[in-house]
């Protein structure tokens, strides 16, 4: 039976970590890092979601802002907002909650948010600085996965990695990072022919697919490293990529979800936001 990579207890721990911090400064200084989310539209899994990082903000010291737009909002009434956000010296760290009404731009409202307060590191000069080796911020979810690993001492170097999906929030910057730890990377996505095949020569195996349940005990090495990144709802209930109940029976190591990746996304967001407020006040 696999060892579970709790996201859960480690984030806890990082988070706790930043809330001593904070509380240090705090009594010198009587300030504290702000965190701004913009969510746009009434999307069910990003408004449960932007509630839990305003929740996990304010539990441990944070100042959190989310300013709610309707979802017919015209893009420059967007961008008014991210200005204004930029500017604001109580506010370190700025987050567009993703997905974004289609009629909005998606890349355009992501180009004007300030790199420096970038911290879902998604802006091309963050994710530019990031693949040359000198990131700013690293997107959150991808620096997760890799805290995670790191944390449950998993080998990563020579070893063999497949990433399912090819997106920029998750499935790029994460094979660069695992190649940055001399992993041999395949990433996969829908045009992928054989996938079954391809999985199962992977060590340490992530998915970022976004289709319940589909990856298989059969798509699995036995004593693989499984990483499911995948949050869907099913069945009026929170699941991951993987079907978890069979394939914890074949790996070494398994995220569950909920409990896995989730938690880890949102403590780093915190800890690159306070990277940002210490930016600012050096």
């Amino acid at each position: 039976m696999a060892t579970l990579l709790d996201g859960k207890k480690l984030s806890q721990k990082i988070c706790a970590a930043l809330k001593s911090k904070i509380a240090k400064i705090e009594r010198l200084k009587d300030k504290k890092p702000g965190l701004a989310v913009v969510l746009v539209g009434d999307h069910s899994a990003s408004q449960i979601y932007v509630a839990k990082k305003e929740k996990t903000a304010r539990e441990f010291g944070f100042y959190s802002e989310v300013h709610r737009l309707p979802a017919a909002s015209e893009e420059k009434e967007i961008l008014n907002l991210i200005k204004y956000l930029n500017e604001s010296p109580k506010i370190h760290g700025i987050l567009v909650q993703l997905p974004l009404p289609a009629h909005i731009q998606t890349q355009a409202i992501l180009n004007a948010v300030s790199p420096l307060k970038d911290v879902d590191g998604f802006h091309p000069l963050n994710l530019g600085r990031l693949f040359i080796g000198d990131p700013l911020f690293i997107p959150c979810t991808p620096q997760g996965v890799m805290e995670l690993l790191k944390e449950y001492r998993i080998e990563i170097s020579g070893k063999s990695a497949v990433v399912i999906g090819r997106s920029l929030i998750v499935g790029k910057p994460l094979a660069h990072l695992l190649l940055g730890q001399n992993a041999t990377v395949t990433i996969c996505h829908s045009k992928t022919k054989n996938l079954e095949e391809v999985c199962q020569t992977a060590d340490i195996l992530i998915s970022a697919m976004g289709k319940p349940h589909f990856i298989k005990n059969s798509f699995v090495k036995e004593g693989a490293v499984v990483v499911d990144v995948g949050i869907n709802r099913f069945h009026h209930k929170i699941v991951g990529d993987v079907d978890f109940e069979n394939v914890q029976k074949k790996a070494s190591f398994i995220t569950p979800v909920p409990g896995g990746v989730g938690p880890m996304t949102i403590a780093l967001l915190l800890q690159n936001t306070f990277k940002s407020f210490e930016r600012s006040a050096s």
